[in-house]
């Protein structure tokens, strides 16, 4: 009989070793919190917000950086040499540069050049190299380019990222806020709000509500910009659009991790109201929050404002999915906001409002 062995004992050791330390890091974080927002007794409704900014890479993309990386271990796609690339808009890459970091090996990031300096900043903290396209559209092919040239792995969260995480539980986001939810006076809540970014998390949480059959609703919060929400609107997944101006969230087409079919509503949020909604939930709880946890919250307003008009009572958990001082030169930059148009001053109003209203 012929046969071919390929068994590497040396290899097999090196990931052995390099998943117990992306799991010990998992065990160190433990979980994120889960923050009531001061809302009127009176009105029956209560706010959540998971604080995703508490992870060690302080963004909800710890979360994602960590599967991608046991699954491209335990897949075989990264080794004892592996230069790791990643397409990101910034957050995704500060997470995957701690871990390639964290199991010894070299990182590079492929960007928009728009990316905040706090976030290169971060990445290269971390070891990481970071690579800046103009075009948001040509991060996919050049980061290809460079895991071919380097004889590395594109990590790919765009298409991975529904695939990499264990819809069904494991400590994965869902399962958490549903647990944290347990003694709140409205346990199952009527929705969870998320942006889509790479479609992940929205994939993740929307898949966990069926299994479990739970009668939470799931909204997706999209930025102006961004072809998800078009796409959804009308059932055409090649839609493409100019790419979005909040961070983190928001894609230029629609990426292969986004699952429409799981999600109960689409909002789409103007970008001056996302950073209105920024700067307000500092405001109200003194938590420092970025651009991404404002559309996220703007559209959580909009949401209990409906179930305040129609006398419902009932919960509705959305995330912190990273901190404000990120974007110390942008969206919180009056000048920067001017430059570009953005009038956030009637939406502040208009949040500002909201906590007084009946």
């Amino acid at each position: 009989m012929n046969h071919v062995d390929r068994h590497d004992p040396e290899t097999r050791r090196w990931v052995t070793e390099a998943i117990r330390r992306v799991e010990a890091d998992a065990h160190r974080s433990c979980d994120t919190h889960l923050h009531v927002f001061p809302l009127p007794t009176r009105w029956g409704l209560n706010l959540y917000l998971k604080d995703e900014s508490v992870h060690p890479t302080g963004s909800l993309k710890h979360r994602l950086a960590r599967s991608l990386f046991l699954y491209g271990l335990a897949g075989g796609w990264i080794g004892p040499s592996t230069t790791v690339v990643e397409a990101s808009s910034g957050s995704t890459a500060v997470s995957e540069a701690y871990f390639a970091r964290l199991i010894g090996l070299p990182f590079i990031a492929v960007m928009p050049a728009s990316t905040s300096p706090e976030k290169i900043s971060l990445i290269e903290f971390y070891g990481g190299k970071c690579h800046l396209v103009d075009d948001p559209g040509a991060i996919y092919e050049e980061s290809r380019r460079l895991a071919a040239e380097t004889g590395g792995h594109f990590m790919d969260q765009f298409t991975y990222a529904e695939r990499a995480t264990d819809w069904r539980g494991n400590n994965n986001i869902a399962e958490s806020i549903f647990t944290q939810m347990q003694l709140e006076p409205h346990p199952e809540p009527s929705w969870i709000v998320v942006g889509a970014g790479t479609g992940g998390t929205s994939s993740t949480i929307g898949r966990y509500i069926r299994y479990r059959r739970h009668l939470t609703r799931l909204a997706v919060v999209d930025p102006e910009g961004s072809a998800f929400y078009p796409s959804w609107c009308s059932g055409d997944d090649t839609v493409t659009a100019p790419g979005s101006r909040i961070e983190g969230i928001g894609r230029p087409r629609v990426e292969p991790s986004f699952m429409p079919a799981v999600i109960d509503r689409m909002i789409q949020v103007p970008d001056a109201r996302s950073i209105a909604a920024m700067r307000w939930v500092r405001e109200v709880t003194g938590r420092d929050v970025g651009g991404s946890t404002g559309t996220n919250v703007a559209a959580a307003v909009d949401i209990l404002r409906e179930m305040r008009a129609a006398g419902e009572r009932g919960s509705v958990v959305t995330l912190i999915c990273d901190g404000g001082e990120r974007y110390r030169g942008s969206y919180d930059d009056d000048a920067w906001l001017a430059e570009r148009g953005l009038d956030i001053t009637p939406h502040l109003d208009d949040l500002r409002a909201f906590l007084s209203e009946g």
